[in-house]
């Protein structure tokens, strides 16, 4: 019996996010960079002042008229834009969503229990999703739950606001709640 081989897969290509060199299609482009009389030039001058300071030419702004190129080492120019992402990235703020649970039938000690956690929350900085769970037939009080969940809002309106109301999804009532935004005095 033969073994039978699945066809090889044609090897991943990586796609380069920006044209360099031959691949640049214009006719004539904008060039910038160090120790380069910026304007505009052909696309063969252009190269020609790459190479002769054995740097490549990067197409930055494709879609201006004409396109801008900068006469930059590639490698250190692609190295230096993904630390430029990576910073960005880091800089950008994780939203962290904290979930509080009830029940229909939940006691006022309970309540207020979990009302000191979702305090502790917002004040962290988080988002609250606070939400009603029915089972089986508790799902006939429903009104208990937006109940419990405007009540929950307003034990919390000194520090957070309503970011969604209460909503029925299947046999869960849920409602969103953020930090409100301090305004810092000068």
């Amino acid at each position: 019996m033969a073994l039978q081989r699945r066809p090889m897969r044609p090897p991943r290509v990586v796609e380069e996010p920006y044209r360099i060199n031959g691949r640049i299609l214009a006719r004539s482009v904008r060039v910038v960079g160090e120790n380069v009389e910026q304007g505009v030039y052909d696309i063969q001058q252009a190269l020609d002042l790459a190479k002769s300071q054995a740097l490549d030419l990067v197409e930055i702004s494709p879609n201006a008229v004409p396109p801008v190129c900068r006469i930059v080492d590639y490698s250190k120019f692609k190295y230096e834009q993904k630390k430029k992402q990576k910073e960005i990235k880091a800089k950008a703020q994780k939203v962290v969503i904290k979930e509080i649970r009830f029940g229909p039938n939940t006691d006022d000690h309970d309540f207020e229990f979990k009302l000191k956690h979702a305090i502790n929350f917002l004040k962290e900085g988080s988002k609250v999703k606070a939400y009603v769970q029915f089972v089986g037939r508790s799902i006939v009080f429903k009104e208990r739950g937006v109940e419990l969940l405007q009540r929950f809002a307003k034990g919390l309106e000194d520090i957070g606001r309503v970011e969604a109301e209460p909503k029925l999804e299947g046999k869960r009532m849920s409602m969103f709640l953020a930090p409100k935004v301090v305004q810092v005095k000068k």
